[in-house]
């Protein structure tokens, strides 16, 4: 009996302490947590937490960090696959429409490359720009971000004929693919920071 009353005692010892500690993680949610929560607000959630993990030290649990890293992973992704692309045209046995192909989406992905850049810079100058300088600095990554993600989508466009050979199309459409969900998520982020900021600076503006 003694030893039954005791293994009870231990059991609601345990409860209770599990019990604090969910309720601690509750209170104060990690910054793994926070990236996960945040990305949810985009098209490709597992993806968008999947690239972003292992930054979460880093980000903390800053919107702007947040949307700072999303938009250096969709650069370096661009990069990658651009320059991917780049060996692709020197594949012995290219058809010419094929490389015609190729050469289109390698100068629409550095246009992205471009657009991305200026937005990782754009973002990193803000500094703790507030009010209309906020505003035009934050439209301008939007508008910057929106067309990389044409571009992007612009070379896929031109894979989907029926005489480009299917293992060139398969091997492309996947990295471009992969990079159009990855910059389409730093957009959904860039997005969602700006509305936080937005709704922060009107809660202020109140009597």
């Amino acid at each position: 009996m003694a030893k039954l009353g005791l293994s009870l005692v231990v059991l609601f010892l345990f409860l209770y302490v599990f019990g604090m500690a969910e309720s601690a993680i509750a209170r104060h949610p990690t910054s793994s947590d926070f990236v996960k929560s945040s990305c949810r607000v985009t098209h490709y959630p597992a993806l968008c937490f999947q690239s972003l993990a292992g930054y979460a030290k880093a980000i903390q649990q800053s919107e702007r960090q947040l949307a700072q890293t999303a938009l250096t992973v969709s650069l370096a992704r661009v990069r990658s696959s651009t320059a991917f692309l780049a060996k692709l045209t020197k594949v012995r046995g290219i058809k010419p429409r094929e490389y015609r192909a190729v050469k289109d989406c390698i100068e629409t992905m550095s246009d992205s490359v471009d657009q991305l850049s200026e937005s990782v810079r754009e973002l990193g100058h803000m500094g703790r720009a507030v009010g209309q300088d906020f505003l035009w600095h934050v439209s301008n990554v939007q508008t910057w971000v929106s067309s990389a993600l044409t571009d992007e989508n612009t070379c896929l466009d031109g894979f989907s004929a029926r005489f480009m050979d299917g293992n060139v199309k398969t091997a492309i459409r996947r990295r471009v693919v992969n990079v159009a969900q990855v910059t389409s998520n730093a957009l959904a982020l860039v997005n969602r920071f700006a509305s936080k900021h937005r709704a922060e600076m009107a809660a202020s503006q109140k009597p």
